[in-house]
């Protein structure tokens, strides 16, 4: 198991499409961002399942893009050829009843250099 406290060096270090998609996603980079996933990926965001590129485009355009969301890494794992990825998020969307920092997981299943599932879930400390 691999850590890092320089999450942008290790995420480059261990896996270049997760890397670019975090670069991706605080550039707020639409096409860069799908480009990344696979054909037939899967995203599963908050238990909400994006299945190919079409849908992927359509949750990163609405969830991504258009929600300025931005992260800051603060750990990165490496657990059997998967990157848990934690990160501070923010962006331009309703904080209201939601904890400061708002951290969340991402796991990420790399294959090659692109992306083929992404299952995103918020960390809870409050149960």
């Amino acid at each position: 198991m691999q850590t890092s406290s320089r999450p942008t060096k290790a995420l480059t270090a261990l896996s270049l499409p997760v890397a670019a998609y975090v670069e991706a996603t605080n550039s707020f980079d639409l096409e860069r961002l799908v480009s990344l996933f696979a054909d037939d990926a899967l995203v599963n965001d908050q238990l909400r399942d994006y299945w190919g590129k079409s849908a992927i485009r359509e949750w990163a355009e609405h969830d991504i893009v258009g929600q300025r969301l931005t992260m800051d890494v603060t750990h990165v794992i490496q657990h059997y050829g998967n990157l848990i990825v934690t990160a501070n998020v923010s962006g331009k969307f309703d904080m209201t009843g939601l904890p400061d920092p708002l951290v969340h997981a991402f796991y990420f299943t790399p294959h090659g250099d692109q992306i083929v599932q992404l299952i995103i879930l918020r960390n809870r400390s409050d149960i």
